[in-house]
């Protein structure tokens, strides 16, 4: 039970490795914030993670596409409420994919709209938790990564810049979370895995040169836990 008495806060918690990592932190003893748009598939993952006996999540419906400065201050509020001020650790998994197309062919609105999911949101809302983070003995933010945003390539566009920005994003904050030493961020890049996500942007790779979302299940409670401690700023396959 290495995340017990921890407090993590999961995006893109209705499915795919959202979901994924908020089963492994909560069977892991944390209590698990699932943020996500889907208010069905929410309620899914929510009933999964308590008939396993974990502790109780919370479940937040929220949209990361239309929300602005006052929203993220509402759910920031709204998770101080449910767990009494604390949280010590953020899975940023929630991202905006369109399709694999010549930049030719990508749109101002596609550009902004993965810049916003997959960049802006998460700053935002780290921005938000930040005093709770603070506050915590020990806190650790995940930006869910994507080699692309390393290692540009043909027709990923705006969602590998997007991912490329994130990467700053970490960077930044770990430089200027440095004179804390109860905080840490780090970039994590799960590689070819069974998500929609994947499934979407290689329609034909099998099954089998994927991995199973169940094999980084250790790989979110390492990283949440104080086993990761004195790590930030990196950027890790996994």
């Amino acid at each position: 039970m290495k995340l017990q008495d921890r407090v993590i806060l999961i995006t893109g918690a209705s499915q795919g490795l959202g979901a994924e990592a908020a089963r492994a932190c909560a069977e892991a003893g944390a209590t698990v914030v699932l943020v996500g748009r889907s208010q069905k598939k929410l309620e899914k993952v929510y009933d999964a993670i308590v008939s396993d006996g974990c502790p109780e999540p919370f479940a937040v419906v929220f949209d990361l596409l239309a929300a602005e400065e006052q929203e993220y201050e509402r759910l920031a509020k709204a998770v101080a409420e449910a767990t009494g001020g604390r949280l010590n650790g953020i899975i940023h998994s929630a991202a905006y994919f369109y399709a694999l197309s010549p930049l030719e062919f990508q749109t101002v609105a596609e550009w902004v709209n993965q810049y916003r999911i997959n960049t802006v949101a998460p700053m935002a809302l780290t921005r938000a938790c930040l005093p709770m983070l603070q506050a915590a003995e020990d806190a650790s933010v995940a930006f869910i990564g994507e080699s692309h945003g390393e290692t540009p390539q043909a027709y990923w566009g705006g969602f590998g810049a997007s991912k490329a920005a994130l990467n700053y994003l970490c960077k930044v904050a770990a430089d200027e979370w440095s004179r804390f030493p109860n905080l840490r961020a780090n970039v994590l890049v799960p590689g070819p895995i069974n998500s929609p996500q994947r499934m979407k942007t290689h329609p034909g790779e099998s099954r089998s040169e994927r991995r199973e979302l169940s094999e980084l299940a250790p790989e979110f409670v390492y990283w949440m836990s104080g086993e990761s401690k004195g790590r930030s700023g990196e950027i890790v396959y996994l």
